[in-house]
């Protein structure tokens, strides 16, 4: 199977054959890995597959190689045309006793008598003040003095009208208003559950895997067994219309295909472009933006068939897509496609390296030898638990709708 296939996020020139194993004589299907794109123009455009006697195979679009590959290569077709030469087991079982955790709880760890996994999170701060100024008979939403009962308001259908709240113009000058509570702070005391540290499992073997034994379907291949081609057939589920097919040709010789492509496709390929640029000029005047667009949007899709960018290769074509649907959205989604190459690169480049994490606080206090460090951070800690108590108790709760 040769040709284009452009549906949703596929967008690929397939190539996919079928070979006779002759130790099982099973028919595997084998498809090219990381095929061409197909161009996302509507012109007439001719593709081209060149088995040679060397195992080489060539894809050509309008004449220009875009794809190179080996039958024999396990690393150009998937499932590999010459298999594996052994194969797990599939009769060989993991031992009942084999033990794939590398660390253990330790079981000689106690829990400390001190360590009490009851003692909640956060405790109130019985330090923390009530800001001067606090109104406390004052609530902090009061029924809208100039709102007033609508004409057509039924009481019985309705029932009673309420006036809609406001915020209370009293509370905007004083550091808050209504019931004031004490706030909570993190408790010195807290350790949370206990659990026994980890250590190296002494019976640790490592992660199982069944033995290899040699491929009852393993077989060498100096160049593949292709048949004899016995007919021509086209596949295609579409819908959309427009989409013609001609000029099928099979040869033995890539000169008499690359001459038949000049005499019939190109002169017709030429005058579809022509027509083509000239429908864009009249269409954007003397801007251009329409003809840029479309040069940029070609050579997006040109960057997306790297090799490399293979496996995100589908979520940039749905990217691109989207902006050449959608004019108006075009240079978000450029700015958008140009993002997720910069980071693809940066991650390559330096191997998807994560940051340096920042050790947050501990949230279980543990005993420390360095009594007089630990008093000076306690008191460093209580003055700006103080500060934030204070800070706290003056921040007015958001009104919620």
């Amino acid at each position: 199977m040769f040709g284009p296939d452009k549906c949703g996020a596929t967008n690929k020139v397939h190539f996919i054959f079928k070979h006779k194993n002759p130790k099982s004589g099973e028919y595997v299907e084998h498809h090219l890995k990381y095929p061409p794109s197909v161009p996302s123009d509507k012109l007439t455009h001719v593709y081209t597959a060149i088995l040679k006697p060397d195992n080489e195979l060539q894809i050509l679009i309008d004449g220009e190689e875009k794809k190179k590959a080996n039958f024999l290569s396990s690393e150009d077709f998937e499932p590999p045309l010459i298999p594996s030469k052994t194969i797990p087991d599939p009769d060989d079982k993991k031992p009942e006793d084999w033990d794939e955790r590398a660390k253990i709880p330790d079981p000689s760890a106690v829990k400390p008598d001190d360590w009490d996994e009851d003692a909640p999170m956060e405790i109130l701060d019985e330090e923390a003040e009530k800001p001067e100024g606090w109104l406390d008979d004052e609530p902090e939403e009061i029924d809208d003095p100039e709102a007033t009962k609508p004409e057509d308001w039924d009481d019985e259908e309705d029932g009673e009208w309420e006036a809609p709240k406001i915020e209370n113009p009293k509370c905007e000058a004083a550091p808050g208003c209504g019931e004031w509570k004490r706030p909570t702070k993190r408790n010195p005391a807290y350790k949370g559950k206990w659990s026994a540290p980890y250590i190296d499992n002494p019976s640790y073997k490592g992660i199982w895997k069944p033995r290899e034994i040699p491929n009852p379907e393993y077989f060498e291949l100096a160049k593949p067994d292709f048949e004899p081609i016995a007919a021509i057939g086209i596949e295609i589920w579409t819908m959309q219309d427009g989409i013609l097919f001609d000029n099928v040709l099979i040869a033995n010789d890539d000169k008499v295909a690359e001459s038949y492509r000049e005499t019939t496709w190109k002169p017709k390929f030429t005058v579809e472009k022509d027509k083509l640029k000239a429908e864009e000029e009249a269409a954007t005047g003397s801007d251009g933006i329409s003809g840029f667009q479309k040069k940029v949007f070609d050579l997006l899709y040109k960057i997306a068939d790297i090799p490399f960018l293979s496996e995100h290769k589908s979520k940039i074509f749905d990217l691109i897509e989207k902006a050449e649907k959608q004019p108006n959205l075009t240079i978000g989604i450029l700015v958008a496609v140009v993002v997720v190459f910069v980071s693809i690169f940066f991650r390559l480049i330096f191997g998807g390296k994560k940051p340096a994490k920042v050790e947050k606080k501990p949230e279980r206090t543990e005993a420390s030898n360095n009594q007089g460090s630990g008093e000076n951070e306690e008191n460093k800690e209580k003055e700006k638990q103080k500060e934030e108590a204070s800070n706290a108790a003056r921040r007015r709760p958001r009104r919620e709708t």
